[in-house]
């Protein structure tokens, strides 16, 4: 493991792949780097790729909340710098998604195109996640893993992959209850609807056709509020790098090195087949 000491906490990152343009993945609340196994597969043959535990999450160290969306784009920013990384794709997935739509705002320099997945421009309501805040301060993680199997994953995928939702669970249920609860106040205190027109950097958007927490109405949304953005859905609930891999990795290639995504149709709107995709490496 390799990690990255900043003034407050510590950032726990990785690096795969020797050649091609960097890109970087940011993952969703409650998860760590793991989560991108099945995209670094495939991908790190074409890209260098990037990704690191949030702060509060995984190996990387817990600051005292609450965390603000400035917060977690500005760890992205003092990883890049201490690596000399100047421009790099960015992915991000749910909290990972806000952060993209951040950078894309501050930092539109030094993002080549972005992905972002499974979000929205706000996510759910300030009282919402003061609510969960609570309930995790109250009863920890642990009593919330049932119904985060339901909203991340299909039933068919929770019962074709059990081993797979068992191990994504499990790293829930071990993330700090400090760093979750100071992510839910980033969470609550972020409404960026007003300033995506600001995202100038080619974006694609991508939902899971049956994701309830974020759905592809709020995917749609952020297409068509950015300067050059595009929407793609796929089969899935919230986690849908996971349970959609292949056509996941297949979108993240063909948006990533096509000369044309610079040129993409705001009205671009493409909705997968409904076909079940088994995720690599997995039974």
């Amino acid at each position: 493991m390799a990690f990255l000491n900043l003034p407050t906490h510590r950032l726990r990152y990785r690096i795969d792949g020797e050649r091609g343009p960097w890109l970087t993945f940011c993952n969703s609340l409650g998860t760590d780097l793991n989560m991108w196994d099945a995209q670094v597969g495939v991908l790190s043959n074409t890209f260098r790729i990037l990704r690191y535990d949030r702060r509060g999450h995984g190996a990387s160290g817990a600051p005292p909340g609450p965390y603000s969306i400035a917060d977690l784009g500005g760890d992205v920013l003092a990883l890049l710098d201490s690596l000399a990384i100047g421009r790099t794709h960015f992915c991000g997935l749910s909290i990972g998604g806000m952060v993209g739509q951040w950078l894309g705002i501050h930092a539109g320099d030094r993002v080549d195109r972005l992905v972002v997945c499974a979000t929205a421009a706000r996510i759910s309501t300030p009282e919402s996640w003061q609510a969960r805040s609570e309930q995790v301060r109250e009863h920890g993680l642990a009593p919330l893993m049932e119904t985060t199997a339901e909203r991340w994953f299909t039933p068919s995928f929770n019962a074709s992959h059990p081993a797979v939702v068992r191990d994504i669970l499990q790293r829930f249920a071990g993330t700090s209850v400090d760093g979750y609860r100071g992510c839910c106040a980033a969470l609550a205190g972020t409404d960026l609807r007003a300033e995506l027109g600001r995202i100038e950097t080619p974006l694609l958007a991508i939902s899971g056709n049956d994701d309830p927490v974020c759905t592809p109405t709020d995917l749609q949304a952020i297409a068509g509020g950015v300067v050059n953005g595009s929407h793609l859905s796929l089969p899935g609930r919230h986690i849908v790098n996971i349970e959609s891999a292949q056509e996941f990795n297949a979108a993240l290639q063909d948006f990533l090195v096509s000369p044309d995504s610079g040129n993409i149709d705001k009205s671009r709107d493409r909705s997968a087949s409904a076909r079940r995709l088994s995720v690599p490496g997995t039974s």
